[in-house]
């Protein structure tokens, strides 16, 4: 075989090859591109939908939409059942027609308490005592009332008793007094939820203002709503006292 010869075929065989690669090239272009065309189906918002909507409501008042867009479209984390997203909570708002990501959501556990938090329902840290707050018995998920004893007059004496706020949720409960007494602390805190603004205000005010204050852990079942009362001095005197007795202590009639 010449040289000339030999150049020949080494000249056919790139040729060959490039056109080998060219159509490799064209026909992979050609499929990323009808794959990129192509649709695939995810889910939309028909409303806007607001931060700490649990899953379960959009699939129940039928705030998901079907819709199919462009494979190249697709938001990342988006949506294909709305089974996804049934156990999950919104955290931020999605809007109408914007595509349900999983990044617009979280657990209830990743959460924490803000979970429990909807509607008028606000959360509010009441620092306290060991024994205010009934540290070690009060658990999360219990309810409980908080009870103060409030100044009603001018003189040193002038003081009542009464339920301020009844059955507010423990969010989180304080820990064990026996467990961190040991550090050195000499109070802790519960986080409540309070239903609207007076409850808050109620709860801040007495936890500031009263002569003392406690929390009062409520049934678990079968409860009753007694109606409130207010304690002072002469109710304490009086109760259950005959007129006799009284007058015998108080000296009342002389």
């Amino acid at each position: 075989m010449t040289y000339r010869v030999r150049n020949i075929f080494v000249a056919v065989g790139l040729a060959v090859v490039a056109a080998l690669l060219t159509t490799f090239y064209v026909a992979n272009y050609k499929r990323h591109v009808r794959q990129a065309e192509s649709t695939v189906t995810v889910y939309v918002a028909k409303k806007d939908i607001p931060a700490g909507t649990p899953g379960t409501e959009l699939a129940k008042h039928g705030w998901l939409s079907p819709a199919d867009v462009a494979q190249r479209t697709v938001v990342p984390g988006a949506i294909s059942n709305p089974d996804q997203v049934a156990r999950l909570v919104s955290t931020q708002t999605v809007y109408t027609g914007e595509q349900i990501t999983l990044r617009r959501f979280a657990s209830n556990a990743q959460l924490g308490i803000r979970s429990q938090l909807r509607g008028p329902l606000r959360a509010i840290s009441l620092p306290g005592s060991f024994d205010q707050l009934l540290a070690g018995t009060l658990k999360d998920g219990d309810h409980v009332d908080v009870i103060a004893n409030l100044r009603t007059g001018s003189c040193n004496t002038c003081f009542a008793t009464r339920d301020v706020v009844q059955n507010l949720l423990v969010l989180h409960a304080p820990p064990s007094g026996a467990s961190t007494k040991g550090t050195g602390t000499t109070s802790t805190s519960a986080v409540l939820a309070v239903s609207d603004r007076r409850e808050a205000q109620k709860v801040f005010f007495a936890a500031q203002n009263a002569a003392g204050w406690t929390l009062q852990l409520r049934p678990v079942t079968n409860v009753t709503q007694p109606p409130i009362d207010v304690e002072g001095t002469a109710s304490m005197f009086k109760d259950g006292v005959t007129p006799a007795n009284l007058r015998h202590y108080t000296g009342a009639g002389k």
